[in-house]
């Protein structure tokens, strides 16, 4: 072989090696996100599947797995135990790279984005009508999804934690005097720590892990969850009796996935997933809804008390929370809340 050959084929393999480097690089980002992927990714949610808002979680969950053919798999952590039970924490262990998924309440989150507070303001959705109306509003929420988006996630779809009722241990609860002097178990939320004082209440924020024993031991005399909430974890068994079903707040549930996690996954897949969430979401919302009509029924066939406000009542509630709700508008985005406002307004005229 001459010399000549051999500079001929040294010239070739390095042209090869040069050829499939280049190639390399030039792969469609889909096949670098395809081996990218993770074998689990973690989804923080602060109740167990027995829960309806833990359900959601886990359904949501399951057809990723199935319809991805298990290319994204999607680990529950219930109990919010991926931040030891501080639900507060959800968001900013999901920008850290702890969480990858959230199917959350955004009033969990508001010591770390508290712009997306928008759906818990007191007493801002008269019923289950004037809430459709908000979420299912394609401009409305375009805009609170680009909020979302700046946070850190990117927003699949909206669920509903359910309407807020209270209990206490003392006595029934029928004006806002009656709240003078009680221990009221709030989550982390300066929000709704305001409400409570602002009715004579003394507000104690702590996760739900912890208000359990709290209120076992009698330390906090009340706590304030829907009441689908306080029939799966028992609460009458804490020393409950007297529960008013008052409807002061319902906070959506956010399905939403890490934003650099969002953007590993192809095209396809996040099409997938999204529609995943959708569905997920919708079958979320038919069990709280059911469980909404049944509530007070169950809950009074376990021996507590459920008072019902009349129409007149839930106005002393809401003239009691006004201050502290023409605060929080402010505080959260008044530009939003606004908005929110108008399409309620239009529900009630029509």
């Amino acid at each position: 072989m001459t010399r000549f050959t051999n500079i001929q084929h040294s010239r070739r393999h390095v042209l090869q090696a040069v050829g499939a480097a280049a190639a390399a690089v030039a792969l469609p980002r889909f096949a670098w996100a395809q081996g990218a992927y993770k074998a689990e990714y973690r989804m923080s949610t602060v109740v167990p599947p027995a829960f309806a808002w833990g359900k959601g979680g886990e359904i949501f969950g399951n057809l990723v797995r199935e319809r991805t053919a298990g290319r994204i798999n999607i680990k529950q952590y219930p109990g919010a135990s991926l931040v030891q039970g501080d639900q507060t924490r959800e968001l900013s262990a999901m920008r850290q790279g702890i969480i990858d998924v959230l199917c959350g309440a955004p009033i969990n989150w508001a010591g770390t984005a508290r712009e997306l507070g928008v759906f818990t303001l007191p007493f801002m959705f008269p019923d289950h009508k004037a809430w459709d109306a908000v979420t299912g509003n394609a401009a409305f929420m375009a805009e609170y999804f680009d909020l979302v988006r700046k946070a850190g996630a990117e927003p699949l779809a909206v669920g509903e934690t359910g309407f807020r009722q209270i209990s206490n241990s003392k006595r029934p609860l029928i004006k806002p005097d009656d709240l003078k002097g009680l221990k009221v178990r709030v989550v982390g939320s300066p929000m709704y720590g305001e409400i409570m004082n602002s009715m004579g209440a003394n507000p104690t924020f702590m996760s739900w892990a912890d208000a359990q024993p709290a209120l076992a031991s009698g330390a906090v005399d009340s706590q304030e969850n829907p009441l689908e909430v306080f029939l799966a974890a028992r609460v009458h068994t804490l020393g409950q009796r007297y529960v008013t079903k008052w409807n002061y707040s319902n906070d959506i549930l956010l399905f939403g996935i890490a934003n650099p996690v969002w953007q590993s996954w192809t095209a396809a897949d996040q099409r997938i997933v999204r529609e995943a969430a959708q569905d997920a979401a919708k079958q979320q919302v038919e069990l709280v809804r059911k469980l909404f009509a049944e509530d007070v029924q169950r809950v009074s066939a376990l021996g507590v008390q459920v008072h019902q406000p009349t129409p007149a009542e839930s106005n002393e509630w809401q003239i009691a929370t006004r201050r502290a709700y023409a605060r929080w508008k402010v505080q959260i985005n008044p530009g939003m809340v606004a908005k929110a406002e108008e399409i309620i307004a239009k529900v009630k005229r029509a």
